[in-house]
């Protein structure tokens, strides 16, 4: 059997699966993907060499598939050290074909091959998106492996047209996003992972 692409499937099995699930009949009434958002946080202490910030430019742009855009601090933060106009930030958001193409790499390649990987906890932001936090940008096989002290994480944000989070983690499953399993506690009763 053909491998169906993830644009196939939303438009296809996912959809009637979450109209049964929902109980939606409107088809452009369900919850769908809106955009994600590829971040990455520059930190001035240990990530402050242009060298450092042209990797991260051509990392983040073998990974995605677009050029980021690097995010520059609004105003001056003594704490942090910051200064106004300073880059602390590149981040790329996808949309459309290249959206749906990324998510299927990252949940059926990218995702199993973090060492010691138990799934995702079931978290979500209470607006119906979903953030996950990569430590390691070298799993992503586009990228050779770099040195130790090049490094760095990124933060992958998943934003829905869902209204709330159950809407949104019912999409969210469908498409394939390995969760954790709930673990049950003494009385039987399913606890969530985040809270256990």
């Amino acid at each position: 059997m053909a491998y169906a692409s993830l644009h196939d499937r939303l438009r296809g099995p996912i959809a009637a699966e979450l109209k049964k699930e929902l109980k939606i009949a409107n088809t452009y009434a369900l919850p769908r993907l809106e955009k994600v958002v590829v971040n990455v946080g520059i930190n001035r202490s240990k990530m402050d060499r242009s060298e450092l910030h042209e990797y991260i430019e051509q990392s983040l742009a073998a990974i995605t598939g677009q050029k980021p855009v690097f995010t520059r601090s609004r105003k001056a933060i003594s704490n942090f050290k910051t200064r106004k106009g300073l880059v602390v930030g590149a981040m790329v958001t996808l949309r459309g074909r290249h959206m749906e193409e990324f998510l299927d790499r990252l949940i059926g390649y990218i995702l199993p091959r973090i060492r010691d990987f138990r799934g995702l906890p079931t978290k979500l932001d209470g607006h119906g998106n979903y953030a996950i936090g990569i430590r390691d940008h070298s799993i992503f096989p586009e990228v050779p492996l770099p040195d130790a002290k090049d490094i760095f994480g990124l933060q992958v944000q998943i934003t829905t047209t869902a209204k709330n989070d159950e809407e949104a983690q019912a999409l969210l499953k469908h498409i394939g996003m390995p969760f954790r399993p709930e673990k049950k506690d003494a009385r039987g009763a399913a606890s969530s992972p985040a809270s256990a």
